[in-house]
């Protein structure tokens, strides 16, 4: 067993831990330790909320937050079954617990994190010559405070050569994204339950699943952390096929008052690149934020590594012209829906 038990600091990968922090995060840290100390002393407790990593069989990224809840709700078993429906509003309330121990055990690889300021551990985690594990759906079990949970790991097989990146809003879901009024309401204040696919997606991703089994699906946003689990049970819910969910902390980081939604993407895409370095990828998204111009230069600095970029139209978004603008060796493909997305990349994936 590998065993390090010294902590360390987990930390958002655009983020750089010696840089002086922007005065925002420099208040919401300091309102965070003074009413997460007033909070432990009503005797509320540490919750690990996980969610969905991945890696390959040698190396697997873990991905979690601890927050401080209640007791009634330290279960998380129960927890999640009473917040499932929940407006989203409500997923945005929370206090989370930075600087909080973690044990991290993936098969027999054991290693000790704590939190970063926002509660969240991303921590990569290496196994021995002799300990990798096989193509598949596995588990690391992260103990809290004397509670144990597992989060999900999937490990993608090395042979695999297509992987699928999706955005989620207005490309899986839809939200109108280009009209702000009409995106608050779908996100804060509709429940989960009445959010509806667009049409066609979930059948060209199942279809793209059928055809390339070992095709990872990734599904990154540049939505908060706080809505994973909605958007987890939506996308079960509406049958698209599983896989990890890559989404962003909304407030203040060392440089500014908010994440760069472009950034996010453009580093996630790059990370995705490095872990799979066999994979060629399909990039999905849609017309209403910049996920073309993000995919593009994702094209551009990864040559041969994009098999093509389907972009939805949506209503209200800045049209642009039918062909859309070149990537460099990936071609770029245009649709209302899935079903007119499938029709244009059908020689693309054949």
């Amino acid at each position: 067993m590998s065993d390090a038990s010294a902590p360390a600091t987990t930390t958002h990968p655009t983020e750089r831990p010696t840089q002086r922090p922007h005065v925002a995060a420099l208040v919401e840290d300091r309102v965070g330790a003074v009413a997460g100390a007033v909070l432990r002393r009503w005797g509320w407790v540490p919750r690990t909320i996980t969610y969905t990593g991945y890696g390959t069989p040698t190396r697997v990224r873990v991905l979690a937050r601890v927050l401080l809840v209640p007791p009634s709700r330290a279960d998380g078993r129960r927890a999640a079954v009473r917040d499932g429906d929940r407006r989203g509003l409500w997923s945005y309330l929370t206090v989370q617990a930075p600087g909080e121990r973690v044990r991290i055990t993936v098969g027999r690889t054991t290693l000790e994190v704590a939190t970063d300021r926002a509660g969240y551990v991303d921590v990569e985690v290496r196994l021995p010559d002799g300990a990798a594990l096989p193509p598949g759906r596995h588990g690391a079990t992260l103990s809290v405070a004397s509670r144990t949970v597992v989060a999900p790991v999937v490990v993608v097989a090395d042979g695999a050569t297509l992987g699928v990146v999706s955005d989620i809003d207005d490309t899986t879901m839809v939200t109108a994204v280009p009209r702000p009024f009409v995106a608050a309401w779908n996100t804060f204040v509709r429940r989960p339950s009445a959010r509806r696919p667009v049409p066609g997606m979930p059948e060209l991703y199942r279809r793209i699943a059928a055809d390339h089994p070992d095709a990872p699906f990734v599904y990154l946003s540049n939505g908060a952390w706080n809505t994973a689990g909605t958007l987890a049970g939506f996308l079960d819910r509406h049958g698209f096929p599983p896989g990890p969910l890559l989404l962003t902390d909304w407030g203040p980081t060392q440089t500014g008052w908010f994440r760069s939604g472009p950034q996010h993407k453009g580093d996630s895409l790059d990370r995705l690149m490095v872990t799979f370095p066999r994979v060629r990828w399909l990039l999905v998204g849609d017309a209403g934020q910049l996920d073309e111009d993000v995919y593009v230069r994702a094209s551009a600095r990864w040559p041969g590594r994009v098999v093509a970029i389907a972009i939805r139209q949506v209503d209200g978004a800045r049209p642009r012209a039918a062909g859309g603008r070149p990537a460099p060796g990936a071609p770029l493909v245009h649709g209302a829906d899935g079903t007119a997305l499938g029709a244009r990349l059908a020689e693309v994936l054949r």
